[in-house]
């Protein structure tokens, strides 16, 4: 058999639809993101400006974050040197996780290497902990709770998105003594919708169900002490589970679950993707507490952050290009086209020094492929002024259609 010929011909499967990834080499600068650093495959360099990074409220370079960090490695040194069982949990580990509790109102947290890794470990182990277990999962939902979900080998139902009528049918449909937990998202990333928190927590209420919120896209940025929508709308007391991640608007690295001590006890005990994963390095764990605890009080970039986004969707509103509106940071335009959404991301970053990447299937469905733009509070006026003229630019030099998309 020739596995070369099976590989090239998946990868070119890839380039002839448009939906190949490339990478591109990027290097921060301390101190001037946005703007960073491109390093070109013929060796030159060029100064970009990122605008599809998850470094919400640039807090990978403020420095609160910077000083813990810098304190924590030269107290510790670099990595954590095992799991949290065997050697691998330290104060700051500690310290952290009490500060995620705290965030949430929750009795206890709990650290993984990854948001993606605390759904996948969390989601996968609780059909052990509750047999018999039916999870009512949001058709949207992200990958990771999808694969965890798929792991977990119980019963699972999908329902249409943010559709609480289909989401009732199913729940009506099932054994009414049967453990339940309805999975969802606060904030969706690609169109920026938000889920219908209190109306879900209602429904797991009346049905005797656990509630799984995934807060990625809203902790530290939603919320009087950026405790995500789940905090905004007053919530907290009704989510059994919260997910959230350290390396969007924390700036720094890391995911984890908020929850009862009770259940953290569980899949701290049961989740092999915790028990045997080496430690988040105590310099991290350092960094994104002090990110966590910076933010409950910082309300000003909060309320910057939102401004910006406001001003880029209103700009882009302006020129008629079909963005998508609901409200939140996220600011998606749609090209429609896999092939027109790689040349307008190419053209985007070699003429003019802006980066974003495409986003194609499967991460969107086919026909709607865009471009998705993460303005933050770092992102100022003659940023926003040279992207909106670059998209203008672009838009009309390969004659795509300008007609804003309903929120």
């Amino acid at each position: 058999m020739d596995y070369n010929a099976i590989l090239d011909a998946a990868l070119g499967t890839l380039h002839k639809e448009g939906r190949y990834r490339t990478f591109i080499d990027i290097e921060r600068r301390n101190g001037q993101f946005p703007h960073a650093i491109w390093r070109k495959p013929d060796g030159t360099e060029a100064e970009i400006t990122v605008w599809c990074g998850n470094d919400y409220l640039g807090m990978g370079q403020h420095p609160v974050v910077l000083k813990a960090m810098h304190e924590a490695l030269d107290a510790t040194g670099a990595g954590s040197g095992g799991t949290r069982n065997i050697s691998g949990t330290t104060v700051y580990h500690n310290r952290l996780e009490a500060e995620l509790a705290d965030l949430h109102q929750k009795e206890a947290a709990l650290l993984f290497t990854s948001a993606y890794v605390a759904n996948d470990a969390t989601l996968s182990t609780l059909h052990r902990l509750f047999p018999g277990l039916i999870i009512y999962s949001d058709e949207l939902n992200h990958a990771s709770m999808i694969e965890g979900i798929r792991r977990n080998n119980g019963a699972k139902r999908v329902w249409k998105h943010n559709d609480l009528d289909d989401l009732r049918a199913k729940l009506m449909a099932d054994d009414p003594k049967a453990p339940k937990l309805i999975a969802f998202e606060s904030v969706y990333s690609m169109d920026g919708d938000f889920g219908p928190l209190k109306e879900l927590c209602d429904l797991a209420e009346e049905f005797g169900a656990l509630t799984y919120l995934d807060e990625v896209h809203a902790v530290g940025m939603y919320g009087p002490r950026g405790g995500g929508v789940a905090e905004r709308d007053g919530l907290l007391d009704r989510i059994d589970i919260i997910n959230g991640t350290l390396g969007k608007a924390f700036g720094v690295h890391g995911g984890y679950i908020a929850a009862s001590a009770r259940m953290c006890d569980a899949i701290r005990s049961y989740a092999p993707g915790f028990i045997f994963t080496t430690s988040l390095p105590p310099v991290v764990a350092a960094g994104a507490a002090a990110s966590v605890a910076h933010l409950k009080t910082d309300q000003s970039i909060r309320d910057l952050h939102q401004e910006r986004a406001r001003v880029l969707k209103l700009r882009l509103k302006g020129l008629g290009l079909p963005i998508i509106d609901h409200g939140s940071h996220i600011v998606p335009v749609i090209v429609g086209d896999p092939v027109h959404t790689k040349k307008l991301s190419d053209m985007l970053l070699s003429e003019f020094g802006i980066y974003v990447q495409p986003i194609n299937f499967p991460t969107v469905p086919r026909g709607t492929e865009r471009l998705r733009f993460t303005p933050s509070p770092v992102h100022g006026a003659p940023e926003i002024d040279k992207l909106v003229q670059a998209m203008d630019a672009l838009w009309s030099h390969c004659a795509l259609n300008r007609a804003e998309m309903a929120g």
